[in-house]
């Protein structure tokens, strides 16, 4: 298996040369920490806003290096909180905002790849989250019944049945499967890496293999302040969009949680393949289990496919040791065999990283205008549209902060979510809500019923 961070690394065009380490002082308007998409979408949309700002991305490996350079590659309108939720707590006319500017913004992301030069792989076909069992087919159906509920209609989530996922493509077992358009298929690397060569383009000074230390605030007319062991940084603002990172900072370990999705690739599959299985469009694919899975047909005919199941580690730890996990690639493997069972083709590639999970499943936009302290992230596995999205947030509330917008409108722009519990108890939860989502998944499959284990898991993370 590839030694790089993802397939996606390896099918890049070019090899990669880092760019200079930071090693001197600077002052800036703007530094961002973090070279992934919030950071560099961030430093994007601030300088087409305005060219003449001082801008500076430092990133502590390579551009793209974390979770967006590593992804199962869906561009989609996804929210990690469900809708009822964000209808009870901030209303039914901000929650049909938000579901019309997450929706748009998949376009939209590859409309501003495709206005910046960048061949992202940018495929448009939609979602299929697959019934393959008459459990997960009656909790689909509800899942139709509360979006009509809330006045989303059939052009946005539709029910197929099996004859009509035959224009679309299908798995073993299939009753049925909802479709969203919503989603396009992307390659991550080349997006990720063609963004940074964008953003320095536009001025943006980017600092690799970089590791920040700490991040200070404001303070007795002093400015924010970035410390690195070379140098250091004063700008008016400084942005963290350090995502699954997040926890090696200091006074961040309980900001977000670092859950590990790990991933495996095949070699290029035959015609005759995907003659049986479809996906023409490059329809993104999941099913209905609890223990989440993602997959994509990549433009060379691969099958990508990822999940959850590996554990949170004690003490919210982030180590690159942890982005390999042979038992889940083997559980990876195997799945992806059960959904396509003539794949005959050897899986070649396996890895994995951390995502950030807030305690309230909420992702977050903030900026403190006293400390000049500014953050994004908390995608809990939806970052790729979501951090777009999120940097129009910023780059408007940086700008123009006493103007309202579509993007600072939206519910998580300011939003204070709790931090999560001390240890044990955020290792003990954690890792229960696993085994729980494991424990469910294997009675439904097994018996043919609900288990008990789904309504305590809903409980376990309310």
């Amino acid at each position: 298996m590839t030694s790089l961070p993802s397939l996606w690394w390896e099918l890049l065009d070019q090899p990669i040369t880092p760019r200079p380490t930071l090693e001197r002082h600077l002052d800036v308007d703007v530094a961002i920490v973090g070279g992934g998409f919030t950071g560099l979408w961030t430093a994007r949309e601030l300088l087409r806003r305005d060219p003449t700002l001082h801008v500076a991305v430092l990133e502590k490996e390579l551009c793209g290096f974390g979770a967006s350079g590593r992804n199962g590659g869906w561009a989609s309108g996804l929210f990690p909180v469900e809708n009822e939720t964000v209808v009870r707590h901030y209303g039914l006319d901000a929650f049909h905002h938000q579901h019309h500017v997450l929706n748009d913004a998949v376009a939209e992301l590859g409309a501003s790849a495709a206005t910046d030069g960048i061949d992202a792989r940018f495929a448009h076909g939609g979602t299929l989250t697959f019934a393959r069992s008459e459990v997960q087919a009656q909790r689909l159906e509800k899942e139709i019944d509360r979006a009509r509920a809330l006045d989303i209609g059939p052009d946005d989530l539709a029910w197929l049945d099996a004859d009509e996922l035959e224009s679309h493509g299908t798995v073993a077992k299939a009753l049925g499967a909802t479709y969203s358009p919503h989603c396009a298929r992307i390659d991550p690397a080349r997006l990720v890496r063609g963004l940074s060569d964008v953003v320095e383009g536009l001025g943006a000074m980017i600092f690799e293999q970089t590791a920040v230390t700490r991040i200070l605030p404001a303070r007795r007319g002093r400015r924010a302040e970035i410390l690195t062991v070379g140098a250091n940084v004063h700008a008016d603002f400084v942005v963290r969009a350090t995502e699954g990172f997040t926890p090696n900072l200091p006074g961040e370990r309980r900001t977000v949680a670092p859950l590990y999705s790990l991933m495996v690739a095949t070699d290029p599959l035959s015609s005759d393949f995907w003659n049986e299985y479809g996906f023409n469009n490059y329809e993104t694919f999941a099913d209905d289990r609890h223990l989440v899975i993602y997959g994509q047909r990549t433009t060379d005919d691969r099958i990508a496919f990822g999940g959850r199941g590996a554990p949170y580690h004690f003490g919210s730890s982030v180590e690159q040791r942890f982005d390999k996990n042979s038992k889940v690639f083997r559980m990876l493997e195997t799945t992806l065999r059960e959904l396509f069972p003539t794949l005959d083709a050897p899986v070649t590639h396996g890895w994995g990283g951390p995502l950030a999970m807030p305690r309230d499943h909420s992702p977050f936009v903030r900026v403190n205008y006293e400390t000049g302290l500014a953050s994004a992230g908390g995608y809990t596995g939806d970052g790729v549209v979501l951090s777009h999205v999120a940097a129009i947030a910023l780059a408007d509330l940086l700008t123009s902060p006493d103007t309202e917008t579509a993007h600072t409108r939206l519910s998580f722009v300011q939003h204070e979510g709790r931090r999560w519990e001390f240890e044990p108890l955020r290792w003990l939860g954690i890792n229960a809500g696993l085994g729980l989502a494991t424990w469910a998944d294997r009675v439904e499959e097994r018996r043919g019923r609900v288990s008990r284990a789904s309504s305590l898991l809903d409980r376990l993370f309310d």
